[in-house]
């Protein structure tokens, strides 16, 4: 089976204090160290493991700069066999819609049976798989949180409201949006990523993959960010300061104090 799956650079939240510049334009970028989307590590995972049960290959995907190229290469040391960088100013300012197309554009270029998107990356829209999977005209499956193959068709887990698991079976090639919770994904050592450091990766621009620039980038978006900003506090709230490990403590005090916990 040959699986493509869609993956993302983007802040690490675990490793960044998050702020916002002063004139609202977009987040403090400056130093901020980066990592792969935690929804799409699990869908990874799940392709690698997907691959090792019936064969095939797994190619990993990232529309973004030169820098996006190490989470090729991370993914690749964690077991995909391959990794493509779609990288060029137009792309830049894409909306969700402007990223489906491109990622349709890399879909054209294979042959794959399935491909994988986390179920959401850091701006939380979730757009993304479900745009691509109708401009394919493939089926598609949001929020999966287990996947059976088989011949010419999935058998296929989806997380719906109260904790309930969904099932169905859906043919292929289709595309499926991953849960986080799926599987358990595997940890990348530093031997890992020394031997894929000197693999050549392959880089599109728009006019390798047939994609006009004014089709994407923020002329063609039609979901605009026009403002970040720190929600104000309303009454009664509190916010807490200080490390993590000092918010969770002065969190359990609090939540003891007004009968939370006991």
């Amino acid at each position: 089976m040959e699986i493509l799956v869609c993956v993302k650079r983007v802040p690490d939240t675990a490793e960044n204090e998050i702020a916002i510049k002063s004139d609202g334009t977009d987040i403090q970028r400056d130093d901020l160290v980066y990592s792969v989307n935690e929804w799409d590590n699990y869908a990874v995972e799940e392709a690698i493991q997907i691959r090792d049960k019936v064969g095939g290959s797994v190619t990993v995907v990232t529309v973004g700069d030169s820098e996006a190229e190490e989470v090729l290469r991370r993914q690749m040391a964690m077991g995909a066999d391959n990794g493509i960088l779609l990288a060029d100013d137009a792309f830049e300012g894409s909306d969700g819609r402007g990223i489906a197309a491109i990622l349709k554009a890399v879909v054209a270029k294979g042959k794959y049976d399935l491909v994988l998107t986390g179920a959401q990356a850091d701006d939380g829209a979730a757009q993304v798989g479900g745009m691509l999977a109708a401009m394919l005209d493939w089926p598609y499956a949001s929020l999966v949180n287990k996947i059976d193959t088989g011949d010419k068709s999935l058998k296929i887990g989806r997380e719906i409201e109260g904790g309930n698991q969904e099932m169905n079976e859906i043919d292929l090639p289709c595309v499926l949006s991953i849960q986080t919770g799926i599987n358990e994904p595997r940890y990348v050592g530093i031997r890992g990523i020394r031997k894929v450091a000197s693999i050549e990766i392959p880089t599109y621009a728009a006019a390798d993959l047939g994609v006009a620039a004014d089709a994407v980038g923020p002329a063609a978006a039609r979901v605009k960010r026009v403002d970040y900003f720190t929600p104000e506090m309303g009454a009664g709230a509190e916010i807490l300061e200080g490390s993590m490990e000092e918010k969770i403590d002065k969190l359990i005090e609090l939540l003891k104090a007004k009968g939370g916990l006991k």
